[in-house]
């Protein structure tokens, strides 16, 4: 196991304080993966006693707080109680006697439950290593059915660590929030915030997979069409090929009846928006690509709807996640669009001042001529 780090004994803002990393840093550490970020959990101290040593208070539903140095996260132990719908519906108890244990015991999922010392002891109460061991993603208690962003995670997880089974009685819980309808409480802002992290995993497909299983998708991606083992293929493509996540969101939606809602519905950036509404407009012509004669004055307009001339690059990365689903002649597509951004549109402007009409005409005149020596 590579150690995901140690608290300095001499930082005066962490000495005498009883302090672990938890969750992802240990899991990944534990797995040989790359070390991401630390958080780390503060048993014992207060809000006060954490303020006076220099920590920046920024958590909002319960004590977080920022290290004066290192920027890193800093929680106080804490529990949780069901109180109302949602993944907001809890109630947290901070006090001092807040054991590690407990802390860990509110927890998504065991691989996530584990805790470091700072001399690199782990504290374990579920086992969670086992679990990593055997490559399975299980809860760790039936509270796993009462916050709908736990379902989000599994899938999320289920897409990052692909080899790992989901515990059949974690799928039943995940199922659960579907039925008893706490995943209807979700804000857009956090379902996109796990469904974009689980589209940048190397098997984006199981996302989608999980949430169908556990009867959620159509809930928490309303009007989403997923057919798995074509949206998946392309999914898998998408991620061999490094594409970025607006292309891959793209991808993802491309089946349905109107794409770009899904983003809207989700708050995804106004990119990714853009990207889900243009490549089925971008699929829709190069998969019907002939011989036809005015071939050229479909490419011409294809360019200009996705504004392929100001924004080229976007249309590449477009033409790339077509590529995913369709044959599709990149190299080709570059010589044409080339040929079209070569044409002078200032020059033709300027012999025909003062005749806007005829300048628009000409300049599309001269971008179809150069496109009919392009492959």
């Amino acid at each position: 196991m590579t150690a995901p780090g140690k608290a300095s004994v001499q930082d005066p803002a962490t000495a005498g304080l009883d302090v672990y990393i938890v969750g992802g840093a240990v899991r990944d550490a534990l797995l040989n993966l790359p070390a991401g970020d630390r958080d780390w959990v503060v048993v014992g101290a207060t809000p006060d006693e954490m303020a006076k040593r220099g920590f920046l208070p920024v958590g909002g539903d319960f004590p977080v707080f920022l290290h004066p140095r290192s920027k890193e996260e800093y929680a106080l132990a804490r529990t949780e109680r069901k109180s109302g719908k949602g993944y907001k519906g809890f109630t947290f108890y901070t006090g001092t006697d807040v054991k590690l244990e407990d802390d860990l015991q509110r927890r998504d999922l065991t691989i996530n439950a584990i805790a470091q010392a700072p001399d690199g002891r782990l504290v374990d109460p579920l086992d969670g290593q086992s679990d990593i061991r055997r490559k399975v993603l299980r809860h760790v208690g039936q509270a796993f059915a009462e916050d709908p962003v736990r379902l989000l995670r599994l899938a999320r997880f289920a897409a990052r660590f692909h080899d790992f089974s989901i515990a059949p009685e974690t799928l039943a819980l995940a199922r659960r929030l579907v039925d008893d309808g706490e995943v209807d409480a979700l804000v857009p802002e956090r379902v996109w915030r796990e469904v974009a992290k689980g589209l940048m995993s190397d098997h984006p497909g199981r996302l989608f997979q999980v949430l169908e299983s556990a009867g959620a998708l159509s809930r928490v991606l309303r009007g989403l069409l997923f057919e798995d083992k074509k949206t998946s293929a392309e999914l898998a493509c998408a991620a061999d090929k490094g594409l970025d996540l607006a292309a891959r969101f793209a991808l993802a939606c491309r089946l349905s009846d109107d794409p770009a809602s899904i983003g809207r519905q989700v708050r995804a950036p106004s990119e990714c928006q853009d990207y889900a509404r243009l490549l089925p407009v971008v699929l829709a012509t190069v998969e019907h690509e002939g011989k036809e004669a005015n071939r050229q004055a479909r490419w011409l307009e294809l360019m200009e709807r996705c504004d392929a001339l100001r924004k080229p690059d976007r249309f590449l990365a477009l033409l790339a996640a077509a590529s995913c689903a369709a044959k599709v002649d990149q190299q080709a597509w570059r010589a044409r669009m080339a040929a079209v951004r070569a044409v002078d549109a200032g020059a033709i402007a300027r012999t025909l001042q003062g005749q806007p009409a005829r300048i628009k005409q000409a300049v599309h005149e001269a971008r179809l001529a150069a496109l009919r020596d392009a492959p």
